[in-house]
């Protein structure tokens, strides 16, 4: 019996022993440490590999390697939304870390400074991580910081003199904490490597992504999240040389290191940006191939999107470096390249990390001289451009203009209020210079370029920022005509607090952004609000105001709380929006406040529907957006429980883009019961698919089928399916509306044309019906980004919106997700209206 317990025991050791590895296998013989700078395993109990760190782990280990070495410097920059402390280690000499905020200072004075002066150490920035379940890099961060505390030698001691190197160890801490359980939890003490084993296949929602389930990786120019504004803070104030960005892909995959397809470079990005990359992909060939490693280069991925890690550096001086490594997503896993482990994956990553440092010593005059002519080219360029700027306007919501601008500041962009009207553009709207250092960067933000040199891409095509904030705006070949504030645009630090004054009835336009996250709290609050269908013009405690359909008002006669008017003051004062005292119900214009047309709301309950099949990405979004802008908490749940729910306890269903197989003809069937009764059913793209699949929605489709077959293939070769595929898709590109005004859908637009995100083929025919069709494509819709003039015929004057009423319900269409990546504020609109005023359609669909 004990020889049996033995030869098990022996059994699982080496079973162990397979991932567990020592700091030996990880780096050379010839590298030699300070044994008084703790390993990662006395910190942590086990050796690298043979668990998944968690987050606060991985913060204890950092934490005890700044106290015990001179050469790191370690603080928090800022908390993810899970409250996840963001690190950012300084590390460099003892010599140069005493002194380190000059030297960042001489960096940054050097970018604008005449001539060229290389004294200064290089900045390396290394980020790994940004996809939580893409964990190699993390766990590999460990000993990278390792390595820079404890090494010894000449070798060491070179990179320490001519560098500062900022090591971001984990850019998602709560996902990369969420896998980290989910792998830990389905490791047993016998490692399965079965693909089909549960610890390589996530559940719904991955880890990969942050709280809300965005991708993290394309939040670095929309920076709606703390991780992200942290990240940009901290980079601005150093800008680095150099910054990596380590990720993970596919397990059947081998290693990838830019540059990429050198054709989906973004045309903004110089070309010693690029030969600067392939200078430093020498470094890390020599590495791998030293270790016998497979990988490739050249294809794949793209630099095309100024919204990733290692492409948002291209456009702000630096040099971005995107590290791929095939994932055990788990300890062990076969792929078709043999058995991977979790340790082979982290030491791929680390012996990356070296090579870089290593390419960088070898480049570093050339990457401080690339910098430098970087910044100090820009006004030049921007001289010798065909325009000097663009002047933006508010369009009626200087909330929305102001949160725009606060974006652009993030970026180190110069924006310069108008102080007086400039033709349509108001008192208030901006000008932004093109003449400033983020000369590229700004290009970038407000380009609208359609035609491509290489049309495949990676990731979206068109991000123009104003068109995602519905802000009108052009391009002026001069600025000598403007009145402009004297100094840049800055944030008001305070607000002027209002006090309400009696009235009969108060009221305030539903076109400033905050308004829906206003009207939420009030109707939380107990406060009866109503709605105008129709405009009016009514004499306020100051003076005679236009109120247009779509505003608020709250009658004093009918409020139930005895601190109605105090709530209301605080209601104003909070979402900084002007109410206004109506002194009578009789109104000098339009319906008076007793009209029929003025209709009472209700606080929304929402459902919002995700599980298996559904993207997550999307359902994040909508819930990121009720959960931010609105300051509503929708009960979110899973298709394959949604039979349990009781749906008469909620007012709207949300369906996002997804599979929803769940939903068998027993549940349809319910649901059309309960809109029915009442309740508001949404659906975009494929979640609006279902309603039309389902003849909820009275509208009629185009099939991606059908969009796909309009491309002729006759005689095409085979190495041409891939130039085929990508015109098929549309990769992400913005899209021109024309919206009804009149209809309650789109109160608090401001104006008809309506700017749309589109990555799907999916698309509604107008409805033969008046009235149901809110909005539709325009006859030449394409604005920004790329799409096959096949697929934008097609699109064309189809249908972008469908409404009506069904039963006592409504039901709600949409081809496109208003919400995409949290930064389409523009269309977000529509999808509060549907919220508010989703119930007040009067129209029956047939």
């Amino acid at each position: 019996m004990r020889l049996i317990f033995f030869v098990v025991f022996v059994g699982l050791q080496s079973l162990l022993c397979a991932i567990a590895k020592p700091l030996d296998f990880y780096f050379s013989d010839s590298v030699t440490f300070d044994p008084s700078i703790a390993k990662p395993s006395e910190v942590l109990g086990y050796e690298v590999g043979e668990w998944h760190v968690r987050h606060d782990q991985l913060v204890q280990y950092l934490q005890v390697l700044a106290k015990q070495s001179d050469r790191i410097k370690i603080e928090t920059i800022g908390y993810s939304h899970e409250q996840r402390p963001l690190l950012l280690l300084t590390i460099s000499a003892k010599k140069q870390l005493e002194n380190i905020d000059t030297i960042r200072k001489d960096h940054i004075t050097r970018l604008s400074s005449k001539g060229q002066d290389n004294a200064g150490p290089a900045i390396v920035w290394m980020g790994y991580s940004v996809h939580g379940n893409e964990s190699s890099g993390s766990n590999a961060a460990m000993l990278v910081a390792y390595y820079l505390a404890a090494a010894q030698g000449a070798e060491i001691d070179k990179l320490l003199a001519n560098t500062v190197i900022l090591l971001d160890p984990s850019l998602n801490p709560d996902g990369l904490a969420r896998f980290a359980q989910w792998a830990n939890s389905n490791r047993g003490h016998v490692l399965s490597s079965d693909p089909m084993h549960r610890e390589h296949v996530e559940s719904w929602p991955s880890g990969r992504t942050n709280h809300f389930l965005f991708d993290l990786n394309r939040d670095w120019l929309l920076l709606q999240h703390p991780e992200s504004k942290a990240r940009i803070a901290q980079f601005h104030k150093w800008k680095p040389n150099v910054l990596t960005d380590f990720h993970e892909m596919g397990a059947n995959s081998t290693y990838f290191f830019q540059p990429g397809i050198p054709s989906r470079t973004h045309p903004l990005t110089p070309s010693k940006n690029i030969e600067l990359t392939n200078s430093l992909a020498q470094f890390h060939a020599k590495a791998l191939d030293s270790q016998g490693q497979l990988y490739f280069t050249q294809e794949s991925f793209d630099d095309f999107y100024y919204g990733k890690g290692s492409t948002y550096p291209d456009i702000n001086g630096a040099v971005g470096i995107l590290f791929e490594q095939a994932s055990s997503r788990g300890h062990v896993q076969n792929t078709i390249n043999g058995t991977l482990n979790f340790s082979d994956t982290i030491k791929n990553q680390l012996t990356t990390s070296l090579s870089t440092f290593e390419g960088v010593l070898q480049n570093k005059v050339q990457l401080q001289n690339y910098q430098q002519q970087f910044y100090q080219s820009a006004k030049k360029l921007a001289k010798n451009d065909d325009f000097k700027g663009y002047i933006v306007a508010a369009n009626g919501d200087k909330q929305k203009l102001t949160a725009f601008l606060d974006l652009l500041k993030q970026h180190h962009i110069e924006v310069y209020p108008l102080q007086e009207s400039y033709k349509d553009y108001l008192a208030g709207d901006v000008f932004i210079p093109l003449e400033q250092s983020q000369y590229r960067l700004l290009k970038a933000i407000f380009s609208e370029q359609t035609s491509f040199k290489d049309n495949t891409f990676y990731d979206v095509s068109g991000w123009t920022l104003a068109h995602a904030f519905n802000l009108p705006f052009e391009k002026l070949k001069s600025s000598r005509n403007l009145k402009l504030a004297d100094k840049p645009w800055a944030p008001k630090t305070e607000r002027s607090r209002r006090k309400l004054d009696n009235a009969y009835a108060y009221g305030f336009s539903w076109q400033q952004f905050n308004a829906p996250k206003m009207l939420n709290f009030l109707l939380s609050q107990g406060i009866d609000a109503r709605v105008a269908l129709s405009g009016f013009s009514a004499a306020t405690n100051t003076k005679e105001r236009h109120f247009a359909p779509g505003s608020i008002v709250v009658p004093a006669g009918l409020q139930k709380n005895s601190k109605w008017l105090d709530i209301l003051t605080t209601a104003s004062n909070r979402y900084d929006i002007d109410i206004h005292g109506i002194k009578s119900g009789l109104t000098t214009q339009g319906i008076d406040l007793g009209s029929r047309f003025m209709r009472p709301l209700k606080a929304p309950k929402v459902l919002l529907v995700g599980g298996e099949g559904v993207s997550q990405y999307e359902v994040g979004e909508v819930w990121y957006h009720l959960d931010r802008h609105l300051g509503l908490a929708p009960t979110m749940i899973e298709q394959s429980r949604l039979a349990k729910i009781k749906l008469k306890n909620y007012s709207h269903i949300i369906l996002v883009d997804g599979r929803y197989d769940h939903l068998n003809d027993l549940l349809a069937s319910q649901i059309k019961e309960w809109v029915k009764q009442g309740g508001v059913i949404w659906g975009h793209k494929r979640g609006a698919k279902w309603l039309v699949d389902n003849q909820l929605l009275k509208a009629s489709s185009i099939s991606k089928k059908e969009m796909t077959e309009q491309f002729d293939t006759h005689e095409l070769a085979y190495q041409d399916r891939d130039k085929l595929s990508a015109k098929q898709r549309i990769a992400g590109a913005i899209f021109a509306t024309d919206i009804d005004l009149t209809h309650p859908l789109s109160f608090g637009l401001g104006r008809a044309t309506l700017p749309v995100f589109k990555n799907s083929t999916w698309l509604l025919k107008p409805a033969d019906q008046p009235f149901i069709t809110v909005g539709k494509y325009t006859s030449s819709p394409l604005m920004a980004g790329y799409s096959a003039p096949e697929n934008v015929s097609k699109i064309a004057e189809n249908a972008s919106l469908i409404a009506h009423r069904y039963g006592q319900g409504s039901v709600i269409g949409m081809t496109d997700n208003p919400v995409f990546r949290g930064y389409w504020y523009g269309t977000s609109k529509i999808l509060n209206n549907a919220l508010f005023f989703g119930g007040l359609l009067t129209v029956q669909g047939r």
